[in-house]
Parts: structure tokens; C-alpha cells; sequence
């Protein structure tokens, strides 16, 4: 074993040093072949738990889909089964995901048999209380028993967040509590919706229990049977309402699936506000308190909505879903909000409830919440960046995997298809590769012409090989570019910079005869761009997806967005730009870099469009009005935060910037202009920075399209840590 990267010798350990440290693992035989393996590892280190990971790489590099997570507790023995489905040619091991002190004991990989490792999965999933039996885990055959294996295994960041939670307990110290409580001025009574259909007891009970612990006391839990053929369903919910006037129940004599049953549930409700809850998930226990603080601060808001994270049949808290602030373009790609929800009652009764035989059951959260927020202007939706829900995993929830309802797939195209056409917005929903995450397509209004602006000097390997990728590889034909040559001097390029525009009608090349100034560049092209819409392309990227002039155009097009930005990798295929966050290493940074290409990222951010506050100006489209409306970018900016400070004057003008992960280019970055490498270049970078501060520093400290939980220290969307937590409780309502 040795260290890949972030990782250094110390007495005996290893000092881990960033967010990403991991060593080589080479096995003493050689190659490993196709085959089940036990994995068992024995580390110590400074933390209680470490999220570990062990990749194997069978031939096209390391890939977090082909992963093996393990939570190693230290000083204890951890153990899983693997599986390679072909030879594998090397290995990784990643420790854990944050700075930490690691020794490591003991790393075994021991090939063993498929009946030794069907039988030790399936202990697994029985001492997990996933199933009742060996034998019962055994018959669910081999594919749903290594999925229900392998997610027992969920990479998770324990000790952050146990971090995290130690500082919420201490935030809601009972004397903190009653002085909310007291403080508000109006204290408005809460309807809890609970459509009920046999779920398990235990959990059910649960579910109840944390409606009854709320630390405010003004609600009403009304609950819907929906004719569990479980008698021990309605026996609980008659011992419960007995012992509570607050609960009220309707039996429902035929079973009418989830929309009637929440619409039964809902005719109940007295409150002036509705809050949805599932059978068999658990409010946190000032969940409440929260919202109606929230409603206080924002007494014209209609629709709150908070973080969540999951819970585990122990009751363990984990995977908390930090989320944005509204952001509409996230919502069409998903039901990033899930919970917790909640409306103003009259709002949800103007949106007709709970839509019933139009086959949105599954989805049926999704459909109310795209429906109810078309009827409010934006400001009237408030993001609570506290978590006030846990999500219960179990087997056969949604929450341990949308693949065990995939159903709600097809459930929720169909209600964002209903409301794109209700809205009036031309376009088509569409399925992806992943559950539950959609693409809207928007056809192109007309062929406009699309002015591409690359910027360079010399370094004709660099530009020749961008422009060729463009011509070549673009299924879009309607396009010119414009090369705007800041004063090339080698013979080769300019031999090229006449050749190319003899060679292609598309191609103009004007000279840009001053110093360096990346804003003044783009604003002289933009002068003499004929398209109707701007692309600013830096001089070293390379196109991979030939449709990605369409797309950035068609989201460009919509009337309310402004900076449409692409997905941009170096050329080891790991992410250089996937949208700017604010306030990361105090100033503004890339979102996920360093992830590989075809991950996730942080719940799905890699794989949906979503609203950013900037994206990068090494792809950015925008149409030439906005452009004009905006004055262009701002020439005080000569090399950086250029872009950053246009995407956020386009937003202060009432756009909204779009980041777009179905647009892909490999990016060079810096080839042709160099590193910050001289004490000049230095001193610009640090006055422009200081510029960037000066306008716009109350962004930097919240991006409303971040989430002040996770970390402003690293580009990861990793937890934030104990230094960091300060910002959190200043943030929260």
C-alpha cells in the first residue's frame, strides 16, 4: 500500500491530509480475477468512524459506480463482500473523505466462494433486520440481495454529522426553546397530513410518536386509513387518537391508493397551514417550532420547505440532504424539496388537493408541489437550511432507493409534463438514465445565429484544436465564430488565422490590438457578433457532446434565464466546472471539481440542471440582449472573477443562470493565458478579488443556491465542519 494522493507518512500513520486522500493497493499475486472476495481492513485513527471506499480498476480507470463503500469503526474490524465481474487491474483505497490521523492495522482481500458469500450477505441483511431469515434473503435472488447488501454499505460522513447534530442539540436547549416559543406573536395551528397503508407498526408508531414529542404544541395530526388490510393498523391509530384530542383519524372503507387517501387526510385539516408526513418517517422534534418561526419572519410566504436526512431501522441519523434555496430549474429536473413540506392550507385547496386517477400516485408530492408553486411568485417560497425531517430506509421505501418504487418515475413525468402544459411552456418531459430525474426539452425557437467569442494569442495547437472540435464535432450549423486575436505573433498562427476563415464562411478572426483584458475582449467581439445569441468559449476547451451549441441555445432562449453554463472536465475526464458557488474558499469556486466524470455528485448535482448563482466563462451563453441589458462583463475585471461578477449582475437584473450537466466539453484551463505565477500576476489576482468582495460580499457569505451546512472550505459539497458550524446557526431562521 502506498499513497496515491493527500496522504503523508507520520510516526507510524498516515496524516490525511485534504478531502479526497487515498493509497494504491497493490495485491501480492498480481492481478485479481473475476470473483467474490471478503474484504476485511483494520484501522485506528482520530475519528470515531471513517467512510471508506475501494475502488477497483478493470481496464478503463478508477470509477465511483464500481466502488465498495465500508464504514470502518476504529479499532474494529470492518468486513464486506466484494464482487469483480472481470479481472481487475489495480486498486484503490480511500480512507475516508476528510483530514484525519489513519493507521492502518490490517488489509485483507481473501477470494472466497459464491455460496460463502451469498450466505454472509445474507446474515448481513438479517442481523440488519432487512429480512427475517437466511433462507428468506437467499430467495430474493441474487441481484436484489447484493443491491439490498450493498446499500447497507452507503458511503456516509458520520462524524461530521454527528458533529453537526451534537451543535442542534445544543441550539435547542429547553431554555432556547420556550424563549421561541413565547416570542412568537402569532402561533399558528399546524394540520399534520398522514395517509396511512399498512406500513410496519413499529415504524408507524414512530411516525406518531414524533407528531406527540413536537416541542409546539399548536397541531392537529389528521391521518387516513386507507383500508390497511393490517387490523393492527387501525388498533393503533384508535389507541392513539384516545389518548390525544389533537388526533384525528377517518377509516377508509376501500383501499383508493395515496392521492385519496392524503385528500381524506386533508379534509380533516383546521390549520392554517398543511404538513405532509409519511406513514413511517419521523418529524424532528422542534420541526414545528422551526416552521412556525419561519412563518413569523415571513408572514406573506405559502410554501416552506427544509433539509431532511435519513434514519435506519437502529434509528441512526445519516445522508443529510442540504438543499437550495428555491431553485426552479433543480425542481424540473426533480422533487428536490420532498421534505418537509409545508403549505398554507388555502393555497393547496385553490390547487384542488391531491389530484386523484390521473396517474400521479408515487409522485403525487412532486405533482402538488410544481402545481402549488406556480401560483406564488418566488419571494412567497421559504427555504428553512435546517433538518426538520428523517426519512425512514427500509426495504421497500423510496428512500433506501427510488428503484423500489420505480413506477414513480414514469409518475413524475407525468406530472412535470401536466404542469409544463398547464403553465403554458413548450416543451417535453423526459426520462433519463436514473430514477426520478428528468430533462425538460426545449424545442429551439426558430435557428437563430449563435456567435461563438473565442479569445486567444498564439498557442495555435490550443485554438486550432478548439475551433476544429467545434466545426467537426457541432450538430448545430447555424453558428459563427469569432476569433478575437489578441495579438498573435508567430508565423504559423497567423498563416492558420487567415487560412481558417478562407477555409470555413462561419469563421471571422478581428484583431484585438491592446493589453490583455479577457472583459474587454469579449465586449468587442460581442459589438461585432451578428447571432442573436452570445457563446463566450475560451480558447482551450474541447467539444464532446455535438449537441451541446442546442442545448445551451434552448435554455438560453427562455425568457427568464440569463448565463446558461456547461459541464466542463479536464483532460483526465474529472470535473473542472459543474457552476460556481459563492463564498467557497471565501471568495467563489467550482462546484465539484475533482469529481470523477460520471458521478452523482452531491445528491444527483452532476446529473440535473439547476440554477446557480454564476457559471463559468470558458463556456457561458447568454442571449446578446441580456448581454447589452447587463452592459456586458465589466473591464475592471481583467482576468478573473470576470465571469463570476457578470453571472451575478444578469441574476441582480432578474435572470436566472442555469448550469446544465447535458452540454459536456474537456477544458485546458489557463493553457493559453498561464498560472498566477509572478508576483504582478498576483498582485491583479488579489485586487480583483478584493473587488469581487467589495461588491457582492454579502453573496459570498450565503449563496442562496448553496447551503450554509455544507463546507466553504473545499469544492466537494462535503458536511461542514466544527470551525464552520457558526455560519450554519447565523444562517437558520
Amino acid at each position: 500500500m502506498t499513497p496515491l494522493q493527500e496522504c503523508r507518512p507520520a510516526g507510524g500513520r498516515w496524516q490525511c491530509v485534504g478531502s479526497d486522500p487515498a493509497f494504491r493497493v497493490k495485491p501480492e499475486s498480481g492481478l485479481l480475477p473475476r470473483g467474490w472476495y471478503m474484504l476485511e481492513i483494520l484501522a485506528s485513527a482520530d475519528f470515531a468512524v471513517l467512510p471508506s471506499k475501494l475502488y477497483a480498476d478493470y481496464g478503463h480507470g478508477f470509477k465511483e459506480v464500481e466502488s465498495f463503500s465500508l464504514a470502518i469503526e476504529s479499532g474494529q474490524l470492518a468486513k464486506r463482500v466484494c464482487y469483480f465481474p472481470t479481472r481487475a487491474r489495480a486498486l484503490r483505497f480511500d480512507p475516508c473523505d476528510f483530514p484525519a490521523v489513519v493507521q492502518i492495522h490490517d488489509f485483507v482481500l481473501a477470494k472466497v466462494t459464491r455460496g460463502f458469500a451469498v450466505r454472509s450477505m445474507a446474515r448481513k441483511l438479517v442481523n440488519s433486520g432487512l429480512t427475517e431469515s437466511v433462507s428468506a434473503a437467499k430467495a430474493m435472488g441474487w441481484d436484489m440481495l447484493w443491491r439490498q447488501y450493498n446499500e447497507l454499505f452507503v458511503r456516509r460522513s458520520l462524524t461530521v454529522y454527528e458533529a453537526q447534530q451534537a451543535h442542534e442539540r445544543a441550539l435547542f436547549a429547553q431554555p432556547t426553546v420556550k424563549r421561541r416559543l413565547d416570542g412568537l406573536s402569532h402561533k399558528p395551528l399546524f394540520s399534520v397530513v398522514v395517509p396511512v397503508f399498512n406500513p410496519p407498526i413499529r415504524h408507524l408508531q414512530s411516525c406518531l410518536d414524533s407528531v406527540l414529542a413536537q416541542s409546539y404544541p399548536h397541531w392537529q395530526l389528521c391521518i387516513a386509513d386507507d383500508a390497511s388490510t393490517d387490523p393492527a393498523v387501525a388498533e393503533t391509530l384508535k389507541r392513539y387518537a384516545a389518548k390525544d384530542r389533537r388526533i384525528q383519524f377517518v377509516q377508509r372503507t376501500e383501499n383508493g391508493h395515496i392521492c385519496a387517501a392524503s385528500n381524506s387526510a386533508l379534509s380533516l385539516a383546521e390549520g392554517e397551514f398543511v404538513v405532509l408526513l409519511d406513514h413511517d418517517d419521523c418529524l424532528f422534534k422542534h420541526a414545528l417550532l422551526e416552521v412556525a418561526c419561519a412563518t413569523e419572519q415571513n408572514p406573506d410566504a405559502d410554501i416552506f420547505y427544509s433539509d431532511e436526512d435519513f434514519i435506519d431501522e437502529s434509528g441512526r441519523r445519516f445522508a443529510p440532504h442540504y438543499k437550495p434555496d428555491w431553485n426552479p430549474a433543480l425542481l424540473l429536473s426533480h422533487n428536490y424539496v420532498t421534505h418537509l413540506a409545508v403549505y398554507r392550507r388555502s393555497l393547496i385547496m385553490a390547487a384542488g388537493g391531491f389530484r386523484e386517477g390521473v396517474g400521479v400516485e408515487g409522485a403525487q408530492d412532486y405533482d402538488l408541489l410544481l402545481r402549488c408553486s406556480a401560483r406564488v411568485p418566488a419571494h412567497q417560497i421559504v427555504h428553512i437550511p435546517r433538518v426538520l425531517y428523517h426519512w425512514r430506509a427500509h426495504a421497500g421505501s423510496t428512500a433506501l432507493s427510488s428503484g423500489e418504487k420505480s413506477y414513480t418515475s414514469v409518475a413524475g413525468k407525468r406530472a412535470l409534463q401536466d404542469y409544463l402544459d398547464a403553465v403554458g411552456i413548450d416543451a417535453r418531459a423526459e426520462l433519463t438514465d436514473d430514477d426520478n430525474l428528468y430533462k425538460v426539452s426545449y424545442p429551439l425557437i426558430g435557428a437563430p445565429l449563435v456567435s461563438l467569442l473565442i479569445p486567444t494569442r498564439d498557442m495555435l495547437p490550443v485554438v486550432q484544436a478548439c475551433v476544429d472540435s467545434i466545426l467537426e464535432r457541432s450538430s448545430y450549423r447555424n453558428f459563427e465564430i469569432l476569433i478575437l486575436d489578441n495579438q498573435s505573433e508567430e508565423p504559423k498562427t497567423l498563416a492558420w488565422l487567415q487560412e481558417i476563415q478562407q477555409r470555413d464562411s462561419r469563421v471571422r478572426v478581428l484583431r484585438y490590438d491592446y493589453p490583455f483584458n479577457y472583459s474587454a475582449i469579449n465586449n468587442f467581439g460581442a459589438v461585432h457578433a451578428r447571432g442573436e445569441i452570445l457563446g463566450l468559449v475560451n480558447n482551450d476547451v474541447d467539444v464532446i457532446t455535438p449537441e451541446w451549441i442546442e442545448e445551451l441555445v434552448s435554455l438560453a432562449q427562455q425568457p427568464g434565464n440569463g448565463c446558461i453554463g456547461a459541464l466542463l472536465y479536464y483532460p483526465d475526464d474529472t470535473v473542472q466546472h459543474a457552476g460556481v458557488i459563492l463564498g467557497l474558499g471565501g471568495y467563489a469556486a467550482h462546484s465539484h471539481r475533482g469529481s470523477p466524470r460520471g458521478a452523482p455528485g452531491y445528491f444527483n448535482r452532476l446529473k440535473v440542471r439547476q440554477n446557480l448563482s454564476a457559471v463559468t466563462g470558458a463556456c457561458l451563453f447568454i442571449r446578446k440582449s441580456v448581454y447589452e441589458e447587463v452592459s456586458g462583463l465589466d473591464e475592471a475585471y481583467t482576468v478573473a472573477y470576470n465571469d463570476v461578477d457578470f453571472c451575478l449582475r444578469v441574476q441582480a437584473a432578474g435572470y436566472l443562470n442555469v448550469f446544465t450537466p447535458f452540454a459536456e466539453l474537456y477544458h485546458h484551463e489557463s493553457k493559453s493565458r498561464g498560472q498566477e505565477d509572478t508576483p504582478e500576476k498576483v498582485a491583479r489576482f488579489d485586487l480583483e478579488k478584493a473587488r469581487l468582495v467589495e461588491r457582492w460580499g454579502s453573496l459570498l457569505q450565503y449563496d442562496p443556491f448553496y447551503n450554509p451546512n455544507l463546507t466553504r472550505a473545499r469544492e466537494d459539497f462535503s458536511l461542514a465542519g466544527q470551525e464552520e458550524i457558526s455560519v450554519t446557526e447565523s444562517a437558520v431562521v
